[in-house]
């Protein structure tokens, strides 16, 4: 099914409703947003429901319906669906739960309830129901506290309960439709986004997901959100499934589920939020504003206490407050006077609170200053215990300077009761976004911003779905990796496999300083002591073989590399629902410790490998620091998406992780000084005499 499909359903010209006291809340809270088409009360058992006359069977209809509330048992509601698919109608919602989220006997009826849908689109079951307050159709058994509305944000969630508190919100975001997906048997969120999109009225859409959908699915829906520039922000709540099956590598400690998760969702542009608030704060100024062309930011308070809370927020949430430019400055500071330090953000003092007009000046210079969104600090007074008319009088002036401006205005409040409702919805129809709770409100400008930066891609790069991962196979050990290495291009140290009585020889052709290790398989030969760095001689070399015969009686002897400017991890491996990832870090034996790195799904190119490794924050060691020289960037951004490449189209590699990546001076490459990984099939031949480099 795709969101095409939807369209009876989600905005009916008629509606049935099935069952008793459910269908009549339905039918009240309908007629409550002033629903205009027919509403068909079906109960075999009733004359009339809310003064409707009721009918008999699905049969009895006029005609077939565009929607259907299906409220009734689960069995019943099984046969409900089968009448109303075989007469035709648009779709259904069914409100009955006791199926596959209650065990086995649920299962079996949730797959009945699939059959006999036989393709017409079913939201449900185990759900609360949607609402259309575009259009006025609530086919919901039960309160919400939403209103009619021409425009809005839509919103999807698998929850019912968090779906009508979210309907209940007070801070002034207009709600244009809502659906409870339940346990999505026939029609999905993908279903739903895909459907959404295409409505001109919705001006955003959020996703609360407590599972991930069908990523080819999402991808789908969220290429179309893409092209049509509808923003989505996502909440994302319990832990995921995807990727759980534990391994012994530290690219799967690095790159959990949840990482992996926030992977998907960058990658299809979606904006992820963690607290109810966010995601409400983003909805709202994404409604307004549309995505932010970035995340530079202007701020005004009359308060040096609320700009330093501004300029902290900014620099946690990757926010850039950039200097006023001269002819901003220079009017800012006509308006204010010299003893107004002129900075951004701008406290502008209390000595023009209280004059408007003075206000409007300085609000005027300051949404025409060059920035993506333009933010006056402002908490409202509560009415029943203060005067408040000067911070109104503010409000208007800052209203009357943003008119006409083609800037993004906000006021931003302290406390999320800083900005009362009807001053919230006032400011929202002035043009100008009420964003409550200043770090909640900045979090929402960061998660929009990213959303935008997406939308300026000409292209959404969705995932690709791994051709196989399932997870079986044999680890191989280092030599075999690198063999692999040395197959795609990515250097390695020359080395060979040696036993104990062979490998001074190695050594000897290979040159010291070498490298000595165990060979035995072992996915972290540092933390047992199978590693002697450093030996320089044959003596050196012979009592470390000593050591190490206790791990094992084979032995990779290589030569060392000794001028690495910086070591990074770079681990690829497919995960079975969400495809391939690579995984790029500061590497070396603290890797967890250290927890720098960054997940990005295939496919995967030179230029996102770039800006990957521009976003660690072990980057200026890359990139030279303090006089240190700067590192060969070009030949590691090329190695890490050779192997990303070829992982991802070799099915036969279900994980490869180098680590570390010896990143060598400019001009001098990269060196491969560790690697392992999974394979689902036996790999080539060791040939013991065999050198690799």
């Amino acid at each position: 099914m795709t969101g095409a499909g939807l369209g009876r359903l989600l905005a009916p010209r008629h509606i049935a409703v099935v069952g008793g006291d459910a269908a009549a809340t339905a039918i009240r809270q309908s007629r409550r947003l002033g629903y205009e088409g027919e509403i068909w009360p079906v109960n075999e058992r009733r004359s009339r429901i809310e003064g409707l006359r009721c009918f008999t069977d699905i049969g009895s209809l006029p005609e077939a319906p565009d929607a259907a509330l299906v409220a009734v048992h689960r069995e019943s509601a099984t046969a409900v669906i089968g009448d109303l698919a075989k007469h035709g109608a648009g779709g259904a919602v069914c409100h009955a739960a006791g199926f596959a989220e209650s065990g086995a006997y649920g299962a079996e009826l949730q797959q009945s309830l699939v059959d006999s849908a036989a393709g017409m689109p079913v939201i449900g079951p185990n759900c609360i129901g949607v609402v259309n307050y575009l259009d006025g159709a609530a086919l919901w058994p039960d309160e919400h506290g939403g209103e009619r509305v021409d425009r809005g944000v839509a919103v999807i969630t698998q929850s019912g309960n968090v779906a009508q508190n979210l309907s209940m919100q007070r801070r002034s975001l207009p709600i244009g439709f809502l659906a409870t997906a339940g346990n999505a048997a026939v029609t999905g969120v993908a279903d739903l986004v895909d459907a959404l999109v295409r409505d001109a009225r919705v001006t955003a859409i959020g996703l609360h997901l407590e599972g991930v959908p069908d990523i080819e699915e999402l991808s789908s829906a969220a290429a179309l959100a893409h092209e049509r520039c509808v923003p989505i922000v996502v909440l994302k709540s319990g832990t995921s499934e995807l990727g759980a099956r534990a391994n012994a590598s530290h690219t799967s400690s690095l790159a959990g589920p949840d990482v992996l998760v926030d992977a998907l969702f960058a990658r299809l542009g979606f904006g992820r939020v963690r607290e109810v608030d966010t995601f409400i704060e983003t909805l709202k100024l994404l409604h307004v504003h549309g995505t932010p062309a970035g995340g530079r930011i202007v701020s005004a308070s009359c308060s040096g206490g609320e700009a330093a809370f501004v300029a902290d927020r900014a620099e946690a949430e990757g926010l850039q407050l950039p200097s006023f430019d001269a002819a901003t400055g220079s009017r800012l500071a006509d308006v204010l006077g010299d003893r107004v330090p002129i900075a951004n953000p701008l406290d502008y003092q209390t000595h023009i609170w209280g004059d408007p007009s003075v206000q409007e000046s300085c609000f005027r210079a300051l949404v025409n200053a060059d920035a993506d969104v333009h933010l006056l600090v402002l908490d409202r007074p509560r009415g029943d215990r203060c005067a408040a008319e000067q911070w109104d009088r503010t409000v208007d002036a800052y209203v009357a300077a943003t008119g006409g401006s083609c800037t993004a205005p906000a006021v931003l409040s302290l406390l999320p009761e800083g900005i009362p409702e009807p001053l919230g919805r006032r400011l929202r129809d002035s043009g100008v976004a009420p964003l409550q709770g200043l770090e909640t409100g900045m979090r929402a400008i960061a998660v929009a911003a990213s959303i935008g930066r997406a939308h300026r891609r000409t292209h959404l790069h969705v995932p690709t779905p791994s051709m196989r991962a399932d997870g079986s196979g044999h680890r191989i050990d280092e030599y075999a990796g690198k063999r692999i290495l040395a197959r795609i291009g990515v250097p390695t140290p020359r080395g060979e496999l040696a036993s104990a009585a062979d490998a001074r020889a190695v050594a000897d052709r290979i040159g010291y300083p070498v490298v000595a290790k165990v060979a035995a398989g072992l996915a972290h030969k540092s933390d047992v002591g199978g590693v002697r760095l450093g030996l320089t001689d044959p003596e050196s070399l012979r009592e470390a073989v000593d050591d190490l015969r206790g791990l094992g009686e084979r032995f990779l002897i290589e030569r060392l590399v000794d001028d690495a400017v910086a070591e990074l991890i770079v681990g690829v491996r497919r995960d079975p629902s969400i495809g391939t990832a690579l995984t790029i870090g500061s590497g070396g034996v603290l890797v967890e410790l250290m927890g720098d790195s960054i997940t990005l799904l295939a496919p995967v190119g030179e230029e996102e490998v770039a800006g990957a490794l521009r976003s660690l924050r072990g980057w200026p060691l890359l990139d030279g620091f303090r006089g240190r020289p700067a590192a060969d960037v070009d030949a590691a951004v090329r190695a890490i998406a050779t192997v990303a490449r070829h992982v991802h189209a070799d099915e036969s590699i279900t994980e490869l992780e180098i680590n570390p990546l010896l990143v060598c001076p400019a001009g001098r490459g990269v060196v491969a000084a560790d690697v392992h990984g999974r394979i689902n099939r036996d790999g080539e031949p060791r040939t013991e005499s065999k050198t690799h480099e």
